[in-house]
């Protein structure tokens, strides 16, 4: 299940919201970091640089949570 982060409380405490639309709190080691992706040895925080087939390769990507 995907979350959509809405704050972010430290390292360790989130609030999101889930597809349905109800606000959660998320507590963990690490939750609050925005996580780095690599792709094919690219590291980024966004994607909003990326050209059309680097963007198509990671939609297509098995996501590990």
């Amino acid at each position: 299940m995907h979350y959509k982060v809405l704050k972010v409380y430290n390292n360790n405490v989130v609030l999101a919201e889930e597809p349905g639309g109800k606000q959660i709190v998320l507590i963990g080691k690490g939750v609050g970091f925005e996580r780095i992706r690599r792709i094919t040895g690219y590291l980024t925080g966004d994607l909003s640089s990326w050209n059309s087939a680097k963007r198509a390769e990671e939609k297509d990507r098995v996501k590990h949570l």
